[in-house]
């Protein structure tokens, strides 16, 4: 069950001119269940995307890659749930572009103006005449205020539909922010979520609509972990289809670059930390937060060291306040020449670590007492210098083996 976090209000998603969702049941993997979904977008819209940096990057990644190389104006987005389409080989790809090209008939478009995406059980084989089948439903569905269906039809083993969205002044205009994303386990990005969309009707230039996406991801979604692992399908998109009728965003010293960046990058953190508190068979939602590191990087080796550890995660599962464990995971770090006498930890409001050693006023049932909450941070100053990280984690519990030891069944 997911930790302090509600399927979200349907209400709370502002439309964004220029995109409309449309979902379906294709029973690509399981009958019963939406499991395909189709944004439709406006001629003229932009498109940036990050995706996977495992070797073994699905088909879709490969052809969102080699689609994205060639254009940045693209007008619609398929994605289905249930099967990856990961270690497929020659037939993966073609199964790929055989969507992008079923899509592009149904609604007038090039299938090189198609991006897909997949996500589910990896070695197995795209039924594409399946998706084929329920386009026409995708198609027939679409409409602006389909946000959070739309999210609930792109999970997998999620519990939880994600979808956030804020709104921002921009040249006189409102403009709105509306993101959704998916994702709870084989998750630790370095780059993005498994996936995640979020599109703006603000105008953006090709070049600060890629620059967005990376900046983005970089203080949101490559700052959640639940496994450590990354998947072969992570992708983020990030879609400008200028429909509020503002004028393109050049450059990224413009300040209505500051001001869009802020309101994506509040959605993409949302969704990153849902993210997290979704996390498979997650109890306690885990901030990880370091201070004082010689520098930002090595601020994120210490918390994702930490935030990764099976022991660390283990331990806040059963609320044992194993303060070796902490003490391991932030030594496991790679940090050269980490000064471990200058090193404080703190678990909620609780002093743990004095200066590398256990803090004098430290009791046991103390650290006990903040690791049974549901929510807990853990705040580590290294004493090294001004780079401060913030990484999100769940537990792990009995049920992320169960899930796990059970996904394929």
């Amino acid at each position: 069950m997911a930790v302090n976090l509600n399927p979200p209000d349907p209400k709370s998603l502002r439309e964004i001119r220029g995109v409309k969702l449309g979902y379906a049941e294709a029973g690509i993997r399981k009958a019963g269940r939406r499991d395909l979904m189709l944004m439709s977008l406006a001629p003229g819209s932009r498109v940036a995307g990050v995706f996977t940096r495992n070797s073994f990057a699905a088909a879709p990644v490969r052809v969102c890659r080699e689609a994205l190389a060639a254009a940045d104006s693209m007008r619609a987005l398929i994605v289905n749930a249930g099967n990856a389409n990961c270690g497929t080989g020659e037939q993966g790809l073609a199964a790929s572009r055989r969507t992008c090209e079923a899509v592009a008939a149904a609604l007038g478009c090039k299938a090189s103006e198609v991006l897909p995406f997949s996500t589910g059980v990896i070695l197995e084989h795209l039924p594409v005449d399946r998706i084929e089948a329920a386009l026409p439903r995708c198609v027939s569905s679409l409409g602006d205020a389909n946000w959070a269906d739309a999210a609930a039809a792109i999970m997998t083993t999620d519990t939880v539909p994600k979808a956030f969205s804020r709104t921002v002044e921009i040249a006189g205009r409102v403009v709105g922010v509306t993101g959704m994303a998916k994702g709870v386990g084989m998750l630790q990005p370095n780059m993005a979520t498994m996936l995640a969309f979020i599109a703006t009707d603000a105008a953006v230039s090709g070049d600060m609509l890629r620059r967005m996406v990376q900046d983005t991801a970089d203080v949101s979604f490559n700052r959640v972990t639940v496994d450590g692992d990354t998947s072969t399908n992570d992708s983020f998109v990030l879609v400008a289809t200028g429909g509020a009728g503002t004028p393109d965003i050049v450059s990224r010293a413009a300040p209505e670059y500051a001001r869009l960046y802020a309101a994506v990058r509040e959605v993409a953190t949302l969704l990153a930390q849902a993210i997290a508190r979704d996390g498979e068979g997650a109890t306690k939602f885990i901030t990880v937060d370091v201070a004082g590191a010689a520098s930002v990087a090595d601020a994120v080796a210490v918390a994702r060291s930490v935030a990764n550890s099976p022991l660390v995660k283990t331990a806040f599962f059963a609320s044992d306040p194993n303060l070796g464990r902490l003490i391991m995971a932030v030594g496991n770090a790679g940090i050269l020449e980490l000064d471990t006498s200058m090193i404080d930890i703190h678990i909620g409001g609780v002093k743990v670590i004095d200066r590398g050693g256990r803090a004098a006023t430290y009791r046991e049932e103390d650290g006990a007492r903040e690791m049974k909450q549901a929510e807990i941070t853990v705040l580590i100053s290294l004493g090294q210098g001004e780079g401060s990280a913030t990484v999100w984690t769940c537990d792990y519990s009995y049920d992320y083996v169960k899930i796990n030891a059970e996904y394929r069944t």
